[in-house]
């Protein structure tokens, strides 16, 4: 018997356990390689019988290439709750799609927000973008995901369905944006989730990642479940979670939502966490 047996280990990836900030906002320097102290942490956990895994924003993707060279022992949460994807098996055991109407709700979007950029993630995990920026670009870049640029949405642009719609813009008109969908009370039909100052997610609703955390949770048996997240996306999952952890770099919205506050992500706030889950188990 391992001193983590029966605990499910949780954490995002951007920005939580890789730092990845300035790649994603558009700076020139590369993304650096994973945090030796969080990988060392890691291993030693799933060693003493935890299990890891990773709730990402992230399409599987854009994330596969990253996931597969990191000591996963569960499968892992991806499309900001969309999705659990088994790495071993190959295969998504569960995906929670947009609803078939959603081309047309996304079409009602640019009409009442003209030239807003949109990038859409078809089922086949490819990428269909209106409107793109610099931004979509560097996002690109970061997640090793090229695009296709459309002109319009409709169902030959559009193939449905859908696993999940991301807004790009600035803070001010991403508010617009949700407060629009929220007057069709399209609430009832998606989750409106900001995943940094400048991205907002849409998936269907119920498919965010606390409650596909919760599932993971009772997939693999676990007793205890460990989040570990910075931005707000990533609040359902903490709010899920026996014990729920922020690095120091996450927005204040996280930081004051309860989760203990653990070192920033660069210096292996995953690390962190292990070591006080650790006195824990002890």
């Amino acid at each position: 018997m391992g001193k983590f047996d029966g605990m499910l280990l949780i954490s995002d990836y951007d920005n939580t356990f890789q730092y990845t900030e300035t790649a994603l906002s558009g700076g020139t320097g590369a993304v650096p390689p994973p945090s030796p102290r969080n990988l060392a942490a890691v291993k030693r956990w799933t060693g003493e019988g935890g299990r890891f895994s990773f709730a990402t924003g992230r399409a599987l993707g854009a994330f596969r290439q990253h996931v597969e060279a990191l000591p996963v022992s569960a499968p892992v949460i991806v499309d900001n709750g969309g999705g659990i994807y088994d790495l071993a098996a190959g295969r998504y055991v569960l995906r929670v799609l947009l609803p078939e109407d959603a081309a047309e709700d996304l079409a009602a979007v640019e009409a009442a927000f003209p030239g807003t950029s949109m990038e859409l993630y078809l089922s086949n995990d490819r990428i269909h973008a209106l409107h793109p920026t610099e931004r979509n670009v560097q996002h690109a870049r970061l997640t090793g995901m090229p695009f296709r640029e459309i002109t319009a949405l409709n169902r030959r642009t559009l193939p449905v369905p859908l696993a999940k719609a991301l807004f790009m813009a600035d803070m001010p008109r991403l508010l617009r944006l949700r407060a629009f969908m929220e007057a069709q009370g399209w609430e009832k039909k998606y989750e409106m989730i900001f995943s940094s100052d400048h991205l907002m997610e849409l998936t269907a609703r119920g498919a965010d990642k606390g409650a596909m955390a919760r599932r993971l949770k009772e997939l693999t048996g676990s007793r205890t479940l460990i989040c570990i997240g910075d931005h707000a996306n990533d609040l359902p999952m903490l709010r899920a979670a026996d014990h729920a952890f922020a690095p120091a770099n996450a927005i204040e919205e996280v930081l004051a939502c309860g989760a203990e506050t653990v070192c920033h992500c660069v210096d292996g706030a995953v690390a962190d966490v292990v070591e006080r889950m650790e006195t824990v188990a002890e």
